[in-house]
């Protein structure tokens, strides 16, 4: 659950500028420095569920050259499981039965019986994109892991700070945007065709990042399937990373800082290197040999 919003911004969210911007180099890590920089920061892209989230030698070492860890969210807040738990629910009495008809409500309760061993019934007046969010786990045939995950186990090992770039409130604030009869599209397409698709889908995108290839993590997203989020791009994704460049510029100013956030937020010409290059810094890709 903690990582909702960015499984659902990597797995589900259309982004079209994408296709407009300059393709980068293929690398999921960089170099942030320049612009009164007095040490190199880092900038890493996770994906938050995959079948192997073992960090590479670049990563080590730029986790090593650095004095603490900020990641979307402060994964280390004692409140960040009631405050998700909170922003969970639909408000107004709505429920699923509300806003679908019952050959849908139907078929999202029998994949949600199939799949998750309960009836949708008992967890109805969840937001439908958190419902779509509990599949995820379901879209791989391997146990879950995630970058984030590592990455808390390395700070503490280094006994460094973990910081957020964004609270839980601003993300589950989101999902107050988008209307809850546009959330439940691609809940009902996954049920109907017993989540065929997203399968197919993901295990494209787990191979494209294997890849390191940030430019088409943003193509594979324009997708007419995921169409049901298109106009709530700018919420999704454009806002919060034009939001996280002054945080970046902040922390990066006070000590050499490693960033962890969704590799979908990378490229694109909102893309979080094009808005840290358009704000004066030298952004460059890291490889292993360096």
């Amino acid at each position: 659950m903690k990582y909702l919003l960015s499984i659902l911004v990597i797995a589900i969210t259309t982004t079209t500028t994408s296709l407009l911007a300059q393709k980068l180099e293929n690398s999921t890590l960089w170099k942030i420095e320049g612009s009164g920089l007095n040490k190199a920061s880092y900038l890493f892209g996770t994906i938050h569920i995959t079948c192997d989230a073992t960090l590479e030698n670049d990563v080590i070492k730029a986790l090593d050259e650095t004095k603490q860890i900020v990641l979307e969210i402060d994964m280390d807040d004692p409140d960040m499981q009631d405050k998700m738990m909170k922003g969970m629910y639909m408000k107004d009495g709505k429920t699923l039965k509300s806003i679908v008809n019952d050959e849908d409500y139907q078929a999202i309760d029998s994949l949600f019986i199939s799949k998750m061993g309960i009836s949708v019934k008992m967890i109805e007046n969840v937001k439908p994109f958190f419902l779509t969010s509990m599949l995820y786990p379901k879209f791989i045939d391997c146990p879950m892991e995630s970058f984030e995950a590592e990455l808390m186990k390395v700070a503490k090992e280094q006994n460094e700070e973990i910081f957020g770039l964004e609270t839980i409130d601003d993300q589950i604030n989101v999902f107050e945007v988008i209307p809850y009869e546009d959330q439940v599209k691609d809940l009902v397409r996954t049920a109907k065709d017993n989540m065929a698709y997203d399968k197919a889908n993901f295990a494209k995108l787990l191979s494209i990042y294997k890849d390191e290839n940030i430019t088409d993590m943003l193509n594979i997203m324009n997708d007419d399937n995921y169409s049901s989020v298109a106009e709530y791009q700018d919420e999704l994704l454009d806002n919060r990373n034009i939001n996280w460049i002054p945080k970046i510029k902040e922390y990066a100013e006070k000590q050499a800082t490693f960033f962890g956030v969704g590799a979908g937020h990378l490229a694109g010409e909102n893309g979080v290197i094009n808005l840290l290059r358009q704000a004066g810094y030298t952004v460059t890709a890291v490889r292993d040999s360096e």
